[in-house]
């Protein structure tokens, strides 16, 4: 068998005429993105910084200290904001509807930034309720005050109480003291859903508006302020794409605590977690929590030492010498497809690894989401039986942890998980070029039961991966599956 690596020039890189093609340049053997974004990126950090300021705040450094660590981008352009805030350590997920041509969900995922594929159409997000800090739009086409006001409800759903809602679009203009559409439509105005929300006007300048979610939850009572009502107790105890209600969620919830009220660090210890209501909504003790993040970061060590023989393969190490680290950026983009409690990604960031991981957790699994949000990780519920939202080669890793198990318990076909798995994975990775002599590949890492293990195995020699079982000699009956989807084979 013969790896091929295939070269491009940047005229032929260019050539085809994709708009997500023309926001790259090729410069050696990276690609480089220039913006078009038009309004606000061409200047990103004054941008940033200007919402700071709006909220407050003395610089955008202080978005941490202010209790802002997740951030949902809704239809996030290019990924040039999202971006900005991953280099001041917040976690900005980038949500937006498909598109045939010129993908901002699959540009974002190019430049290695969390994105799904989701819209506000007519069904909620795959969050459970209070799982953001900041939700963020910049000209992102929705029409907010159509629909009486339900996209605005689905923002507070998922908005944590003290949570801001950044709204940039020159469709929404100051009228007096109020906001309203240029169009006079005839839909109530943003001020009266707003007000109904418990929403508070913080500022307004420019084109950008902020509001600010309440803390009361009490202010949500029928009756006050021509209120919404309330939503059934555990109505949102695990929405997945559910229609979208005219009710208000979260209020019962223990994990009602004002994002001001937590830390400002990027990693929680256990302590802090279950003050904050999650270990309770989860249903995890914080002893489970604490050995599941003391055991992924030896999992993870073991990881590292299997892979690294098999990327370089070609340059054998001598006697005596160290593990190399994988190279950098070698894997950016990995998924989790079975995250219980985030703990592989825990254990990325503590092991200073240049990856970030999209934690999925599974339908009909105890719903851990809260909690791997909580930490500052991005996530998502996904049920494992239907195609997952992104777009084909998007994810240079998958690892899943009894999802093969959890799976045939809830009657799915491992047949196509596999399909989709090779429909989402990397190939290769390297941005379009091949460095020296060997291609990096798509990396898949499944531990399970011996059963589940063998089919697997069956399955991902059928769809031409390399596949190797481990046995993992610790007194169990699990064994670890690796794979690599080739780039090419001949």
């Amino acid at each position: 068998m013969e790896r091929k690596c295939v070269k491009i020039s940047k005229d032929q890189f260019l050539s085809s005429g994709s708009m997500t093609k023309r926001l790259m340049l090729l410069e050696e053997n990276q690609i480089a993105f220039h913006s078009e974004d038009g309004l606000i990126y061409d200047g990103v950090k004054d941008y940033s910084h200007q919402i700071a300021e709006m909220m407050g705040l003395g610089s955008e450094s202080e978005f941490l200290q202010a209790g802002v660590r997740t951030v949902l981008d809704i239809g996030c352009g290019f990924g040039s904001f999202g971006a900005h805030l991953l280099s001041l350590k917040l976690m900005t997920v980038c949500i937006a509807a498909y598109e045939v041509t010129g993908s901002q969900v699959q540009l974002a995922l190019e430049r290695g930034l969390p994105a799904i594929i989701g819209n506000f159409i007519s069904r909620q997000l795959p969050y459970p309720s209070l799982s953001f800090d900041m939700v963020h739009c910049a000209q992102c086409g929705i029409f907010w005050d159509k629909k009486d006001g339900m996209f605005l409800i689905e923002v507070n759903r998922v908005l944590k109480p003290g949570g801001y809602f950044v709204l940039t679009s020159p469709a929404i203009q100051p009228r007096g003291n109020s906001l309203s559409s240029k169009k006079g439509s005839k839909s109530k105005p943003i001020e009266e859903f707003t007000k109904k929300l418990c929403w508070n006007l913080l500022a307004q300048q420019d084109d950008t508006f902020i509001w600010q979610k309440t803390v009361d939850a009490s202010c949500y009572k029928f009756g006050k302020q021509n209120a919404l009502p309330l939503c059934k107790e555990g109505q949102d105890a695990q929405s997945y794409y559910q229609p979208l209600v005219p009710c208000i969620s979260g209020t019962t919830s223990k994990r009602w605590i004002p994002i001001q009220n937590k830390s400002s660090g990027s990693l929680l210890s256990a302590a802090e977690l279950e003050v904050h209501g999650n270990f309770i909504f989860a249903g995890v003790q914080p002893n489970d929590f604490y050995d599941d993040s003391q055991n992924w970061k030896s999992v993870l060590r073991n990881y590292w030492s299997l892979l690294t023989p098999l990327i370089f393969s070609d340059h054998p190490k001598r006697p005596g010498d160290e593990d190399p680290l994988p190279p950098y950026n070698m894997i950016r983009n990995v998924m989790d497809m079975n995250a219980h409690y985030g703990g592989l990604n825990a254990a990325l960031l503590v092991g200073k690894q240049s990856v970030w991981v999209m934690n999925v957790v599974p339908l009909g699994a105890h719903n851990t989401l809260p909690l791997i949000l909580h930490q500052g990780f991005a996530g998502v519920l996904h049920d494992w039986c239907d195609p997952f939202p992104t777009y084909p080669r998007t994810y240079d890793m998958l690892h899943a942890k009894g999802l093969l198990s959890h799976l045939i318990s809830q009657g799915c076909s491992i047949t196509n998980l596999f399909l989709e798995m090779d429909r989402i994975l990397r190939p290769e990775y390297g941005i379009l070029i091949c460095k020296a002599i060997v291609c990096y590949q798509g990396w898949v890492v499944v531990s399970d039961k011996a059963g589940p293990i063998e089919k697997a195995r069956s399955l991902a020699t059928q769809i031409r991966w390399e596949a190797r079982v481990i046995d993992l000699q610790n007194g169990s009956d699990q064994q670890l599956l690796v794979c690599q989807k080739p780039f090419l084979r001949k």
